[in-house]
């Protein structure tokens, strides 16, 4: 009778790393684990492909987008906590010295073509109404000087400035009202916004050129008085001391308009013509 053998399981060794292979299959998986190459099978690959996919949101939303984008926005397509700036910088690294370069323009993020290339595209350009010399010194005026009135302006320029030269800087989008000077007649006041820091490639109305940069330009007179300075500009968004807002004043005007429909003109304290006849 013979005696059955016994199966027994297989032993399992552990080997080192490295160890029982050949060099030349070490050297290959080392090649495929730097960059250009694929990683070897028992690496994981989630890491890097998942910051790319970051970049490459990025890289949609603003080539996609028809304005500037700002962080905040583009955050809200992101795991929240991501370091966002830190995203854009390697964006904006990335696109350095190429043909579109990632731009900071009015505090937000866009496109534009390269600046040395920009004769490439002035065949395509569209051909735009260019503004009159009155329209041009008065939305420099406002830009430097806001929040600055339609009396201000005349001030400064020293003739009058028509109610179409400023409405014509209301329709390029480039100038708005902020609200009302807190004086007689409670005049309109005027600022620049974003779509005229867009325009001209600034990133905040402080970026606008100053006295020596003027000069040198050649956009001033040589033979400027000795005290002629240029106003260091300032773009506010919240009202000044000195502002009260646009609808408050319709607010005023309205609450006016129903007491004279209610009770006539409000009283003055004077007497009325037909009480001051009885006496």
């Amino acid at each position: 009778m013979t005696k059955e053998k016994r199966m027994e399981p297989p032993r399992l060794s552990l080997v080192p790393s490295g160890q029982g292979r050949s060099e030349s299959a070490r050297e290959d998986d080392a090649d495929e684990a730097r960059p250009g190459g694929s990683l070897p099978r028992n690496v994981a690959t989630l890491p890097f492909a998942d910051h790319r996919e970051k970049l490459r949101i990025l890289e949609a939303l603003l080539f996609a987008a028809s304005e500037p984008l700002d962080e905040a926005r583009l955050a809200s397509h992101l795991a929240e906590g991501e370091d966002i700036a830190a995203l854009i910088e390697e964006l904006r690294a990335f696109y350095n010295g190429r043909g579109v370069n990632l731009v900071k323009v009015a505090g937000k993020w866009a496109f534009r073509t390269a600046e040395d290339l920009s004769y490439l595209l002035e065949r395509y350009a569209t051909q735009e109404k260019r503004l009159s010399k009155a329209a041009l010194e008065t939305l420099s005026i406002i830009a430097y000087h806001q929040p600055v009135t339609r009396a201000e302006i005349e001030d400064i320029r020293g003739v009058t400035t028509s109610a179409g030269t400023l409405d014509i800087l209301l329709e390029t989008g480039w100038v708005r009202l902020r609200g009302r000077r807190r004086a007689p007649g409670r005049p309109v006041t005027y600022g620049t916004t974003d779509a005229f820091l867009v325009h001209f490639g600034l990133e905040s109305i402080k970026d606008l050129p100053g006295l020596a940069e003027l000069r040198a330009s050649g956009l001033l007179d040589g033979n400027l008085p000795p005290d002629f300075a240029v106003p260091e500009p300032t773009d506010v968004a919240a009202l000044m001391p000195d502002e009260v807002p646009l609808d408050e004043i319709e607010e005023e005007e309205a609450a006016a308009a129903e007491a004279a429909e209610e009770g006539g003109e409000p009283n003055d304290g004077l007497p009325d013509d037909e009480d001051a006849d009885k006496s």
